[in-house]
């Protein structure tokens, strides 16, 4: 249980920070309580990140002041924000994978010592191992070879180490699978109740359910009142992060269909136990929907070209199409947008205008040149299309929020004008806010005429989305149902347990 004394835990008050012309935060509240799990909400470019930045001495603030246990705090350095005992968990893994389990969770440890047998490392991580729910780890294997929720797991291990108190947790379960997030979620129950203060930053609205005992709502800078969770559900959370109501978020299905426009005959390729078939008709959204490991991603992955067919037939309006490789398949009018933005859905140092244009080359550069005007041109479109705002388009994606970074994975591909768009995850980590505007954008495309195929973990996002739903159970389809008519308790059993429905 947390505590409630005004001044214990961490308090930040009238915190602003600007960036040039740009007001990151105004006059922004915030606080976390002893053993208290507070979840910080907010859409991209909300303040959130810059929020983080601050506690953890990335940024400092230009005006407010700090506290900790009502005493000032000046978390001016990184290295000054640890000493304070904040640490922040990053959505990406900053361990190094072909070092050690020990070995990571005591590197650049200031008390580490220069010498330190293999052996004794071991025993040293131990004990924080056994706090995060790793106890049978071996410390002397190789970070790489472990599984993400277990790599996840050392990244809190090592700030244990360093006796942190706040721990700030950025997306901790963005990339794992439902088990895999019952086993950060415990952990973090755990240490909860070993009175570490918890910021937990999320886009996931259940796990605040589950996890949180108040939330924070940043929106355009500004904080919100914190709010006791008990007194929320969905709809006024979701109404509080993006200032509409909940049943404005998925557009309204399709009506009407096409021709059949691209046909599935079983699929089969590494990852599937069984082959794998359906259609996709001119203006449907034909939903896959399971969790990490049932399959979908192999179905995705080959129909793109990232992974190899060994067996089936793949046609387009009819004629039979050869893909093996993303290069072949996007000839052929398939375009996929990988779940793994950052991975391989953008290059993060180019301009997102660079970006837009790359699946076209040939339409931008006549003669071999790269014509700036008709760049420009095919930005505006992506710009008209998911919202990207034009300044934003000179911006290298990196730099971008993490919403407008999946408009633009997903809007580059529309410069090659496919057939077929085939969008996996197409909202992880992205906020409630831009998660509205994909939808809206998704939902438009398919009214156009294009085929689309979206893979997802996130059930509520498939029911909500698609026209017609194939769900996924350990590399099989379970079943095939009109999303309008899903119950959706039975689908979540077809992706979790499906036996049970057939005993």
């Amino acid at each position: 249980m947390a505590q409630t004394s005004g001044d214990s835990g961490l308090q930040m008050r009238g915190v602003s920070k600007r960036f040039g012309p740009i007001r990151a935060l105004e006059d922004a509240h915030f606080e976390v309580r002893p053993g208290e799990v507070m979840a910080l909400l907010g859409e991209n470019g909300a303040g959130k990140s810059t929020l983080v930045k601050i506690l953890s001495g990335i940024y400092q603030c230009d005006e407010g002041e700090i506290t900790l246990d009502g005493e000032p705090l000046d978390p001016s350095t990184p290295r000054k924000a640890e000493q304070a005992g904040i640490a922040v968990v990053q959505q990406h893994f900053s361990l190094v994978n072909p070092m050690t389990v020990a070995e990571n969770i005591f590197l650049g440890h200031p008390r580490s010592g220069h010498f330190w047998s293999p052996r004794r490392l071991g025993r040293r991580a131990a004990p924080f191992l056994e706090l995060v729910g790793l106890a049978d780890l071996d410390p002397a294997c190789a970070v790489g070879t472990l599984s993400v929720a277990e790599r996840q797991l050392i990244e809190l291990a090592r700030l244990l180490a360093r006796e942190a108190r706040i721990l700030i947790l950025d997306e901790p379960t963005a990339a794992l699978s439902d088990a895999e997030c019952e086993r950060v979620k415990a952990v973090v129950r755990s240490l909860s109740d070993r009175d570490h203060s918890i910021v937990y930053v999320t886009h996931r609205l259940d796990e605040v359910f589950e996890l949180a005992d108040r939330v924070t709502v940043f929106r355009n800078g500004r904080s919100q009142e914190p709010v006791e969770v008990s007194d929320l559900d969905v709809d006024s959370l979701v109404e509080r992060i993006i200032g509409r109501p909940l049943e404005e978020m998925y557009p309204p299905r399709g009506s009407s269909f096409g021709e059949e426009v691209f046909a599935v005959e079983g699929l089969d390729t590494l990852g599937l136990r069984a082959p794998v078939g359906f259609t996709v008709r001119a203006g449907e959204i034909v939903g896959l929907a399971g969790q990490l490991g049932s399959g979908i991603t192999p179905v995705m992955e080959a129909l793109g070209g990232a992974r190899p067919i060994t067996a089936g037939t793949l046609r387009l309006g009819g004629e039979e199409v050869a893909v093996h490789s993303p290069r072949s398949a996007l000839k052929a009018g398939i375009a996929y947008c990988s779940s793994d933005r950052q991975r391989d859905g953008v290059f993060l140092t180019r301009p997102a205008i660079e970006n837009v244009s790359a699946p076209a080359l040939e339409a931008v550069s006549p003669g071999g040149w790269v014509s700036r005007r008709r760049e420009v041109e095919l930005g505006e479109h992506v710009y008209d299309t998911f919202g990207v705002q034009p300044r934003r388009l000179t911006l290298k994606v990196g730099k971008l929020s993490g919403g407008n970074q999946q408009k633009v994975a997903l809007g580059k591909w529309l410069s090659a004008r496919p057939r077929v768009l085939l969008a996996e995850a197409p909202t992880v980590g992205v906020d409630v806010g831009a998660r509205a505007e994909i939808y809206t954008q998704l939902r438009k495309l398919a009214d156009d005429g294009l085929a689309i195929v979206l893979a997802s973990w996130d059930m509520q996002e498939v029911l909500g989305m698609a026209d017609r739903v194939l769900t996924f159970y350990k590399g099989a389809v379970v079943s095939s149902l009109q999303a309008h008519e899903a119950d959706p308790a039975a689908v979540l059993r077809d992706i979790t347990h499906p036996e049970e429905a057939r005993t």
